[in-house]
């Protein structure tokens, strides 16, 4: 595990991920709050792209709880089963479902205690939403993060709460909204895990991973 950079290093940081993508994105499809719960939920252990694919017709006909609950777990089931534990999430998406139906009227609630709440839906999932629909600076840790902070040094931690801590207390808080997204993206697409591409990173100069590959 590298050290945690420096306020100043890590402003340089943020800096040139800024200039590279000012606006970065998450790259799972959805048409409204409720479809971005579900796809986030979907994800676990399984890709953005697997899950496009799955959703994309799922979607166009159960767009909100109540059409979700109308279709049925055998319903979504068909949709799904491309997807890694697919039983196991559908009856988790029927259940929030059900759960948003009666007892949120329908609409999804916008507090993280609230959103870690629904069946198959935690704290992860609860960050994402938060941050990609009500833009909040909520810090969602997955591998890609976790792999990216400990070998910099950007956000050190011996486990996924400690890295969304070394965000929160260490990213300046004008880069907060969007870090979570920097970040999965540099370690999707740079900093894979089996072979980073160290040559053309842009944070090459700045990151403590000892093991670089030029």
């Amino acid at each position: 595990m590298a050290k945690q950079l420096d306020y100043h290093t890590l402003r340089e940081i943020f800096t040139r991920f800024q200039d590279a993508e000012p606006e970065p994105k998450g790259e799972l499809d959805h048409v409204n709050v409720y479809t971005l719960v579900v796809a986030v939920a979907l994800s676990a252990q399984a890709t953005d792209a697997g899950v496009n694919k799955a959703t994309k017709e799922l979607f166009k006909i159960a767009d909100t709880p109540q059409k979700m609950l109308d279709l049925g777990e055998e319903g979504v089931i068909e949709h799904i089963k491309t997807i890694g534990l697919y039983r196991n999430k559908a009856k988790n998406v029927i259940k929030l479902s059900r759960m948003l139906v009666d007892d949120y009227g329908g609409e999804v609630p916008n507090s993280r205690a609230a959103l870690q709440s629904l069946p198959g839906v935690g704290r992860k999932t609860a960050n994402v939403v938060l941050n990609m629909w009500w833009r909040q600076p909520a810090q969602a840790v997955d591998t890609h993060i976790f792999r990216v902070g400990n070998r910099s040094g950007i956000a050190p931690g011996k486990d996924v709460d400690a890295v969304e801590r070394a965000v929160e207390d260490h990213i300046p808080a004008d880069f907060q909204l969007h870090a979570h997204h920097w970040l999965i993206l540099h370690g999707r697409y740079h900093c894979k895990a089996r072979k980073p591409l160290c040559g053309t990173c842009i944070i090459r100069d700045l990151c403590q991973f000892e093991d670089k590959t030029l």
